[in-house]
């Protein structure tokens, strides 16, 4: 479910379709496909595995044509199987989907019915069942979408191509991004820009409930109640992408959205080389980190939390001692220096005042080996630094740090797994197993996104709250900091975050039915201690809003509430689930009608003490 492509014209668009599902390569996925129209007749080509197998085969057998669509999945409902994979096809209807279906179960039972069959176990293919069936109720392919996309509950992105409508393309949108790209004589459709931008700059970005008709002629855009709908044109360009809010409420909002990118941006060098080097902190990283006896990370707000999941990663990887700090209290007390420590310093801004501070006193007790992992290049951190890991999270505007912050953990696992491999406690089947998990990565944050509606719901609730607990253990107990944080920050909610053990230590005497706990509770070897810290909450009348993992074994009952991520991603699960926090915070902060983007009393970078 991680990327769309579609287009129609006078050319051959199967070599558009392909190389635009190599360009959305980046969001993470198990399989691809694509549908075309050629002379009256469907044709599809589906594959697990890379695009370039898919490929391989579509030009094997002759593909060519006129219109098309194509997709790269990532499995969430049915495993990673030919017959899964998009597009699906129900009696000469070709569609691929972004989202997660919500009533597919209803929507199957009412299907089969009817008589129709299915070949996958996907909530897809209901889709593509539901929009022939209202094709063979009279309506046209528009017409059909839109029947179709009123019975859906949930999020979704749709590209819809028909054997009875051969000049035209259906696209829809809710939860999920999508938008239509406009040539001369041919048009196009992608769930991301980078999809089609060797073809046409210019698009227009669909909002909620948007239905639009694409022909090689022009696009017609209607609304959610079907009235035609006017939508601008923008001239993407990449450079002031970052800049500008495109089809978005906010910039938090689109910064969250951006994440499968940013992450996979910034974990790129690691793909390309599928090696952990020291490199790639720095030519002299080598001379650096040779005989480090330990790490000392210094850094403020979201960046400290970072730091704290990087503490776990760092021990448990690397074998090596790690403490973390926050920045401005490290500057004032009189610290014990051991020079064989690396002193890591996180900045989104790389101009943190008490960041750099805390910097220039390490330095000033001896201290020569240091790393900055910062978002801005040639900011004042990182020159000031011996090494520098960037990320690539691009301009990041909203003041609430999102994905510069899961950014800032990729850096960070990859600084643990390359001083393990530099100190020879990285084996290669281990470091082989890591590379993997950072390959599939942006895909898992792509299907954390998609529980967007899920968590409205939840938001809806929360905005009627004036206090909130967060719990977590382990490694995800900072992500539980890190929650309560946004929560803080843009809803003005007073959130707490603690070890689920620490309960029972003092907390527990808050909790009341008025005192909602939100648990990160993924399946781990803590999950059967972060259980029975919820039947203490339980117990006293308290509220549960649980964030696990699909394969958890536990589901909501009276008083807790489950959100489950797809799949446990084993060392990198903090990162999937700060994506559930985040957008907690931000529909909690829209609900009670805040300056999202701008919460008061707060900057976004920092340079005041």
């Amino acid at each position: 479910m991680c990327g769309i492509v579609g287009a129609i014209a006078a050319r051959d668009v199967v070599p558009v379709l392909v190389e635009g599902l190599k360009r959305l390569e980046y969001r993470g996925y198990d399989s691809a496909g694509i549908a075309v129209l050629t002379e009256g007749q469907m044709r599809r080509v589906r594959r697990t595995g890379r695009v370039a197998e898919m490929a391989g085969a579509a030009e094997a057998e002759g593909f060519s044509a006129t219109l098309g669509i194509g997709h790269t999945r990532w499995a969430t409902h049915g495993g990673v199987t030919e017959s899964n994979a998009h597009p699906h096809v129900s009696h000469g209807v070709a569609l691929v989907h972004n989202g997660i279906i919500e009533n597919h179960e209803e929507q199957r039972e009412r299907l089969t019915a009817l008589g129709y069959s299915f070949e996958s176990q996907t909530d897809t293919e209901v889709i593509a069942h539901l929009i022939h069936h209202h094709l063979g109720q009279g309506l046209e392919l528009l017409a059909a979408v839109q029947a179709a996309t009123r019975e859906l509950d949930g999020a979704y992105a749709l590209a819809v191509i028909s054997r009875d409508a051969p000049d035209t393309m259906v696209c829809a949108r809710m939860g999920c991004p999508l938008l239509v790209g406009l040539g001369d004589g041919e048009n196009f459709i992608a769930s991301d820009v980078s999809a089609i931008i060797q073809a046409t700059r210019r698009v227009l970005f669909l909002e909620e409930g948007d239905t639009a008709r694409v022909t090689r002629d022009g696009v017609a855009v209607f609304d959610g109640d079907g009235a035609p709908v006017q939508r601008d044109e923008h001239l993407s360009d990449v450079s002031l992408a970052s800049l500008e809010l495109g089809p978005h409420r906010h910039f938090m909002q689109k910064e969250i959205h951006e994440q499968p990118r940013a992450v996979a941006d910034t974990m790129e060098a690691i793909i390309d080389a599928a090696a952990f080097e020291p490199t790639l902190f720095g030519a002299d990283a080598a001379d650096v980190f040779a005989g480090v006896e330990g790490v000392q990370i210094l850094a403020c707000g979201t960046s400290y939390y970072a730091g704290s999941v990087a503490r776990y990663w760092i021990e448990a990887i690397a074998g090596l001692p790690c403490s973390v700090e926050i920045a401005s209290e490290y500057r004032y007390r009189k610290a014990v220096a051991n020079p064989k420590h690396l002193i890591v310093t996180i900045s989104q801004s790389g101009e943190t005042l008490d960041t750099m501070e805390a910097l220039k006193y390490a330095k000033s007790l001896g201290h020569e080996r240091t790393l900055s992992i910062c978002n801005v290049p040639e900011s004042a951190i990182p020159r000031a630094s011996r090494l520098v890991f960037y990320t690539r999270a691009g301009a990041e505007i909203g003041v609430a740090s999102t994905k510069a912050f899961t950014t800032q953990l990729v850096g960070l696992f990859a600084l643990a797994v390359t001083l393990a491999k530099f100190n020879g406690q990285l084996s290669a089947e281990d470091e082989a197993g890591h590379i993997e998990s950072l390959r599939h990565l942006p895909g898992s944050v792509q299907h954390a996104l998609n529980l967007e509606p899920q968590i409205i719901g939840w938001a809806e609730r929360f905005a009627l709250k004036d206090n909130a607990l967060f719990l977590g253990r382990g490694v995800h107990y900072p992500i539980a900091l890190e929650g309560a944080l946004k929560i803080k920050e843009i809803s003005y909610i007073h959130a707490e975050a603690y070890p689920a053990g620490e309960l029972k230590h003092g907390p527990l005497a808050l909790v009341d039915a008025d005192m909602p706990v939100v648990v990160i509770a993924p399946k781990d070897g803590l999950l059967e201690k972060v259980k029975s810290n919820m039947q203490e909450v339980r117990a006293r009348g308290g509220e549960l809003f649980v964030f696990t993992d699909a394969d958890s074994n536990f589901g909501p009952s009276e008083g807790v509430h489950v959100i489950r991520t797809p799949r446990h991603v084993g060392v990198l699960s903090p990162i999937v689930h700060t994506i559930p926090v985040q957008l907690l915070a931000y529909h909690t902060a829209l609900a009670r009608g805040t300056d999202v983007d701008k919460p008061r009393n707060l900057a976004k970078s920092v340079t005041v003490e």
